[in-house]
């Protein structure tokens, strides 16, 4: 078995300083369960000179349940562009530096590929220290191929920038792997289903945490549950890849009866007729009328 001396960087031949100057390390930090980091990456906040953090309060947290006294200093998307080259600077001075996000991996949709680029490009060595990453551990749990995915991080915010970035999408045959903002996750679902069909999909929320739940249906079903209550906490969306031997990216309809869903919708949510027709015709991404006209169709084939 491996000894925890083994890793400690003071005394391991892979983390000891180069002859360049300072070493910069980028470490995993759990992603909300505090006891999700490795012996390592302990060891490494420790020892290290300064820590670089997204958000110094919330690094705090973590630093002090470990008993880590190492100083820390920010290092997010609004001083970057100045605190990078001022970092390159103590590592010249041969400190070693680990760079910290919020939570998962540094620089996976966080803030550090810049100074990472400076320092390679300086000749320092950037050292990986592993730990967690909120959409592998959604990938992990989800119950969808893995053998090909695709990470996309966030989408656009803003509606037609979304719906251009999954046109470009809907044909890759992978599990789609996506960030998502609790107040946007309804608009994000609604494009889905217009632009990628009634595919299988996830949505991880809160993962590691208290609160962690995994969602799974179509987006029309996912968005209807939503629909009516408060979403929170940090969203993991992962969606089924295009089936490469259909002739179009968008999958059947779903085959959930429209009548079942407006009753449901009725007795769940305490909502009429009306209420129930807004409600499943934004999941769906039709109009009302359109939803309408569905419901009486099937309604009239059902007498």
């Amino acid at each position: 078995m491996t000894s925890r001396a083994s890793v400690d960087i003071s005394r391991s031949k892979q983390v000891t300083a180069t002859t360049k100057g300072g070493k910069l390390y980028v470490v995993g930090t759990p992603i909300g369960n505090l006891g999700d980091i490795t012996f390592r990456a302990v060891d490494t906040l420790k020892q290290v000179d300064l820590i670089a953090c997204e958000d110094t309060r919330r690094t705090k947290k973590l630093l002090d349940y470990y008993r880590i006294s190492t100083p820390t200093i920010s290092y997010h998307e609004h001083n970057e562009m100045t605190r990078a080259p001022e970092l390159i600077l103590r590592l010249e001075e041969g400190n070693r530096i680990s760079l910290v996000s919020d939570a998962g991996m540094p620089i996976v949709s966080d803030p550090g590929y810049r100074l990472i680029k400076l320092a390679i490009r300086h000749g320092f060595a950037v050292v990986p220290v592993p730990g967690p990453s909120a959409f592998a551990a959604a990938l992990s749990a989800a119950g969808l191929p893995i053998d090909h995915f695709h990470f996309a991080g966030f989408l656009p915010p803003k509606g037609v920038a979304r719906q251009r970035a999954l046109r470009k999408l809907r044909e890759i045959p992978g599990t789609q792997v996506f960030y998502e903002a609790p107040h946007r996750l309804l608009e994000m679902l609604e494009d889905i289903g217009k632009i990628l069909g009634d595919r299988p999909m996830v949505l991880a929320r809160e993962v590691t945490k208290i609160h962690e739940e995994f969602l799974r249906g179509t987006a029309g079903e996912l968005a209807s549950r939503l629909a009516m209550k408060s979403i929170k906490g940090e969203i993991t969306v992962l969606v089924g890849g295009h089936d490469p031997a259909s002739d179009s990216p968008v999958q059947a309809p779903s085959t959930v009866s429209i009548c079942d869903e407006i009753d449901r919708l009725k007795k769940d949510r305490s909502l009429d007729d009306r209420g129930a027709l807004k409600v499943l015709a934004r999941a769906r991404g039709i109009s009302k009328s359109e939803a309408y006209r569905q419901w009486q169709a099937e309604k009239g084939l059902q007498d």
